[in-house]
């Protein structure tokens, strides 16, 4: 059975090569070839030659973003650092402390037997903070928390030489 079996299959392989062997469908390409070889050889264009393209520089790249807000600073009153004011460089930098501040947004509160903590998304998730915990890139540091916002205090340079003490308030989120 298994014999009979390949013998048809073998004689159909056949037959259908047998029906490949049909010249007559590539007579147009035949001609169109022959065509192509007795054209005379083509001229090859040169490359074109380029102009250098005048060269520009970025030079606003050290102003302040178009996007942001921006903070009119009188010099009369502005407030200058102090020098008894600055982050504490022996301190272990917690996770929170590489992102920006602004990316994190009070999404909730919770309490329990060990106090009040805040709930912040951002980074990648929503993280549960205390007072005293660090976050943000400028030393901040949570100094309170109510059910409506975070208040954080950042330590800045003021530009002259020494640091500054910067209030941020991260409000509660509604509908989150």
């Amino acid at each position: 059975m298994r014999s009979l079996v390949c013998r048809l299959c073998l004689l159909a392989g056949l037959v259908v090569l047998a029906g490949c062997n049909n010249d007559s469908g590539f007579s147009d390409l035949d001609a169109y070839m022959n065509e192509v070889r007795l054209r005379p050889p083509g001229k090859i264009e040169p490359t074109p030659t380029f102009r250098p393209q005048e060269t520009f520089t970025y030079s606003a790249a050290n102003l302040r973003s178009p996007f942001s807000r921006q903070v009119r600073v009188d010099q009369a009153d502005r407030q200058r650092g102090s020098r008894n004011v600055r982050p504490d460089p022996n301190r272990v930098k917690q996770y929170l402390e590489g992102f920006n501040i602004e990316q994190f947004e009070m999404v909730g509160t919770i309490s329990n037997a060990a106090g009040s903590f805040a709930l912040l998304r951002g980074a990648g998730g929503v993280h549960r903070l205390k007072v005293g915990d660090y976050l943000g890139r400028n030393d901040g540091r949570i100094v309170a928390i109510s059910a409506t916002q975070v208040d954080v205090v950042e330590i800045v340079p003021d530009g002259e030489g020494a640091w500054l003490e910067r209030p941020r308030t991260i409000p509660l989120k509604e509908h989150s």
